[in-house]
């Protein structure tokens, strides 16, 4: 009986372990190998020269650059091909390699974000997540690797040539071996989503495809109305004619974005960025202490009608309240100076003194905004159950204490989604109200002007050049982009409740 409890204790440990130890001795050699891949296709990308020119003379011919002679390399990475075209100025191949400069990027962060997730890898935890970067990132390279191939294809194909542009040997190596890393990340996975009860995506779209049917009409709108139209985001890296088209004008690169730079950057970020700082923070403080107001009227005609007085001013264009502004500012009939002069008080200049508009500017956008803006706020304290006040009375407690100890807690979670939300347009200001108030006044830009008025200004004087514009406005997204996440990163810290994603 030992005898054979003994050979059962040898088959399970296999004279060299447990069953368990072995299996994952064998996970970890896998997540080993995957773990190189990344490393490798990374090393590869960015060191190798993966774009190679065979015939630089018959390019040179094509291209009718003869200022490229003495800098044209024999050889290219993904990460300096737009060196190559930015000289040559070529926009033929502007489009194909900006795209595998960004698909480069976002490779290498996948392959990165693989290696750091590494670490975390245990025998006892759930390590799908670990997997499924594994397998962005192998996607990635495979993806990559094909549009190196495309571009030396295209290249030759565009500028007549034959054979010129070619690729490195070692992109089909990477090919191959993210394959594998693919596959052996595929097959790492299966068991530990059964162990989980977590399916892919394609059972989970075999499960509940009818629900993924009712969210076509969803993205097919994204597609048509947002994603779409972000292939003109390449107007910022070419200098655009009509002649040429989108696709085929000179390639700038980042020319347009220096131009940008050099109009006192600085200054617009700064004012743009406080302006709506302050429109943020004082907008829904006030439109929480309006809601709160509002909450505490118990007459229902006399709710009613606050309510539409307050809401009335944000019905009120910008171009109204250009003349309401002026009719209360302007020097010699405005009525603050006349009120002023009356009670035997100097007038003063507003139109030519800039250090009174931050606080001109930041009043008229609470007195148009935050009556409408605190319907959320006023829905959300609507919304919150009766019972807590009822008990807070029966213990004693006022108003004000209510309001700090229930209503002001409950409406935490509502106040932070907004902000999260409005951060994401911090670098687009209220190009209405600076521009139907201050105008083309000078005097004032230091403390008024912001991003997007002097876009404004700088496509008015430049019509036809819409690579400014764009590059403007895809710096601004940039910039709102990486604050959002940041934000959302911090508070997701403190709270994963709070965070939007």
């Amino acid at each position: 009986m030992k005898k054979v409890k003994k050979e059962s204790s040898a088959a399970l440990t296999g004279g060299g372990g447990s069953i368990a130890e072995r299996v994952y001795r064998g996970k970890k050699a896998g997540i080993w190998i995957s773990y190189a891949v990344s490393l490798i296709s990374i090393l590869l990308f960015t060191l190798v020269r993966t774009i190679k020119i065979r015939d630089a003379e018959s390019l040179l011919l094509v291209l009718k650059q003869d200022s490229l002679k003495d800098s044209l390399s024999t050889g290219y990475s993904t990460l300096n091909i737009l060196s190559f075209v930015y000289r040559s100025g070529n926009g033929k191949q502007g489009a194909f390699a900006m795209a595998i400069f960004a698909v480069t990027v976002v490779t290498v962060i996948l392959n990165i974000v693989y290696l750091l997730k590494f670490k975390k890898y245990s025998n006892t935890g759930n390590n799908i997540k670990i997997y499924e970067a594994g397998q962005y990132a192998m996607v990635f390279n495979i993806l990559l690797s094909l549009s190196i191939i495309g571009f030396c294809i295209y290249s030759n194909a565009v500028l007549g040539l034959v054979n010129v542009f070619y690729h490195s040997f070692l992109l089909f190596v990477i090919i191959i071996i993210s394959v594998a890393g693919f596959v052996l990340i595929k097959q790492l996975e299966a068991p530990e989503r059964n162990r989980y009860k977590e399916p892919g995506f394609f059972l989970e779209l075999k499960r509940n495809w009818i629900l993924f049917v009712l969210l076509l009409p969803a993205i097919l709108y994204f597609i048509v109305n947002s994603y779409l139209p972000m292939a003109g985001i390449y107007f910022a890296f070419e200098k655009f004619n009509f002649r040429d088209g989108l696709w085929t004008s000179p390639f700038v690169m980042f020319d347009n974005f220096e131009y940008i730079w050099k109009a006192d950057l600085l200054k617009l970020v700064r004012n743009t960025v406080l302006y709506n700082l302050v429109f943020i923070i004082l907008g829904h403080l006030f439109k929480i202490l309006t809601a709160i107001l509002i909450s505490q009227i118990t007459s229902k005609w006399f709710k009613r009608l606050n309510q539409t007085l307050i809401f009335m001013p944000h019905f009120v264009s910008y171009v109204l309240l250009n003349v309401i502004v002026y009719n209360l500012l302007t020097y010699e009939t405005g009525a603050v100076n006349t009120f002023l002069s009356s009670i035997g008080l100097g007038r003063i200049d507003f139109y030519n003194n800039p250090g009174y508009w931050p606080f001109i500017l930041v009043f008229f956008e609470l007195w148009k905004g935050v009556g409408y803006g605190s319907v959320v706020y006023l829905a959300a304290i609507l919304g919150i159950d009766r019972t807590y006040y009822e008990a807070a009375e029966v213990d004693g407690a006022n108003v004000f204490q209510q309001i700090r100890y229930i209503t002001l807690p409950l409406l935490k979670t509502t106040f932070i989604i907004l902000v999260l939300f409005s951060l994401g347009n911090i670098m687009r200001g209220q190009f209405d109200l600076f521009y139907q108030t201050v105008g083309n006044n000078g005097l004032l830009y230091n403390t008024t002007d912001i991003f997007d008025t002097y876009v404004y200004r700088l496509t008015m004087t430049n019509p036809l050049n819409n690579g400014l514009g764009t590059a403007a406005g895809l710096f601004q997204s940039i910039f709102g982009f990486v604050t959002i996440v940041l934000t959302n990163y911090i508070v997701k810290r403190k709270n994963d409740d709070y965070a939007l994603f």
